[in-house]
């Protein structure tokens, strides 16, 4: 399973609302985030960076468009290697 580390986003989020002198909440923090992060994590980001000024690591799945591509290119090797065997399938049945 492929991650992706947002901890540095997260941070971001809460420094820039901190700066405008707002608490951060989870629906603020997810609304000035780019990656869709799991409401679990982002209420425990909260909880501890309230506790200790401090964001821990949090790391999310991968979107799902790179499992997706990696999908669609298996299906066109494996179309691609029927049509070659489908050929060499005629070849010998031409050579018997």
């Amino acid at each position: 399973m492929l991650t992706k580390d947002v901890s540095q986003e997260l941070e971001l989020a809460i420094e820039q609302l901190v700066h405008e002198g707002k608490e951060p909440t989870v629906a603020l923090v997810k609304s000035r985030l780019k990656s869709s992060v799991p409401m679990p994590a982002l209420i425990s980001t909260i909880k501890s960076w309230k506790n200790s000024q401090r964001v821990p690591k949090v790391e999310i799945r991968q979107p799902q468009k790179a499992e997706e591509d990696r999908v669609a290119n298996l299906e066109q090797q494996i179309a691609h290697l029927t049509q070659r065997v489908e050929q060499l399938e005629a070849k010998l049945n031409q050579s018997n």
